[in-house]
């Protein structure tokens, strides 16, 4: 066996990079090596980071130039009844996270909600989205090319499908700006994220525009996807999936768990989630549901980067009959079951305490169930922190718990 000290001797000597470790020593030992090189070079001790209990040659489609792991706390808060379109039970939600007081803010939400009988929850949409950009002469051109698009779909959606056995299309927009023409391809991924299924079949597509139409291709993503960041698009279209939740809490349950009434709440989300939103201009109108969302996400092996379409939330409450009614509803979670950081073994396990993990039958059942939960999950989180802000206890939580 290689010795990953001398190995790591080697990278400093300028004989060897850090990433071509893997081409002479095995997985483990390249790890090793470079918290050697970093431990000599940084002064710092690696134990922790070094002591993973997966096997390293199982990360390589995850991490380049790997370490070790980062650990995060994992929680749980539930149960809680979800009757969803693809959820139907009762679910224990797993947390990772290193925010005190979130996983008791949440579990305290689901318990309301798990007194109530339990939330409701339906994905309303699915579509994972990439969208090039194309450079032409100019707006006539882009008009041909539009032209061309809107009439040759079965051929864009043949030459996408021929790079995937589980995808389909299901449409192609277009948009110009001047002589720029955007065309935002939206999938059907199936149990998958789906963001490197859509972009190999973009790709393909994106080839076959070029060789029929005057369009050249300038980048496969033109950032009307849109991808990791705030946009409105996803807000008003959707991306991933787009799913709500929602539950009725009688009075005396409100009063209990939350220390104030169903008319509290109601002006209290009002005020914070809907008219301080608005004159922020926020995207997301919501009181923390990226909390949620980032940390099932992490438990569960989803692309963290995509907590920013996560927070993508709208959450309503009003009273019926003096009790309170309480909703979320996302436009762009992308969640998926199969595939990336869901194949890691602490990810794979908290998605099959879900009930979720692996693929669907049929095929996108897994990943629509896990969308649900997140967003009975988030709703619950929703419910807790409007409480505690109309019941003054919020500083005091973060006392107690947060330290």
């Amino acid at each position: 066996m290689t010795d990953p000290a001398a190995l790591a001797e080697r990278v400093r000597a300028g004989e060897l990079r850090l990433y071509e470790l893997e081409s002479h020593a095995d997985s483990e030992t390249a790890a090793a090596a470079r918290r050697a090189l970093l431990e000599a070079e940084t002064d710092v001790n690696l134990e922790a980071v070094g002591a993973y209990d997966f096997a390293a040659d199982d990360a390589e489609a995850n991490i380049e130039n790997m370490v070790g792991g980062a650990q995060i706390p994992m929680g749980v808060a539930g149960p809680v009844p979800v009757d969803g379109g693809a959820a139907d039970g009762e679910y224990y939600l797993p947390m990772a996270t290193t925010e005190g007081a979130l996983v008791a803010s949440v579990n305290r939400g689901l318990s309301a909600i798990r007194a109530a009988g339990g939330a409701t929850a339906r994905v309303t949409d699915s579509g994972m989205t990439r969208a090039p950009v194309f450079r032409v002469a100019g707006v006539a051109e882009a008009a041909a090319v539009t032209e061309w698009v809107e009439g040759h779909t079965d051929k864009l959606r043949e030459a996408a499908e021929s790079t995937t056995s589980h995808g389909e299309l299901l449409a192609v927009d277009p948009y110009v700006v001047g002589d720029s023409v955007f065309l935002r391809f939206v999938y059907d991924t199936k149990d998958a994220m789906g963001m490197n299924m859509a972009t190999i079949a973009t790709r393909e597509a994106s080839e076959l525009v070029e060789r029929e139409t005057p369009a050249e291709l300038v980048a496969l993503s033109g950032n009307l996807c849109s991808d990791k960041k705030p946009a409105a698009i996803n807000a008003i279209e959707g991306r991933g999936r787009t799913v709500s939740a929602d539950v009725v809490i009688d009075r005396d349950t409100v009063e209990d768990r939350f220390d104030t009434t169903p008319e509290a709440m109601v002006e209290g989300n009002t005020r914070k989630n809907l008219v301080g939103s608005a004159k922020a201009v926020s995207l997301g109108f919501n009181a923390h549901a990226a909390n949620t969302v980032a940390a099932v996400f992490l438990a569960t092996g989803q692309d963290a980067a995509q907590v920013v379409e996560g927070a993508n939330a709208i959450t309503t409450m009003e009273t019926r009959d003096g009790d309170l009614y309480a909703s979320i509803s996302f436009s762009s979670l992308e969640v998926g079951t199969v595939g990336g950081g869901t194949t890691l073994p602490t990810q794979s396990e908290a998605l099959d305490m879900l009930g979720v993990g692996g693929g669907g039958d049929p095929p996108g059942d897994n990943a629509d169930a896990l969308a649900e939960v997140i967003a009975v999950g988030a709703l619950a989180g929703e419910l807790s922190l409007i409480g505690a802000f109309c019941s003054r206890h919020l500083a005091s939580a973060h006392e107690e718990l947060g330290r």
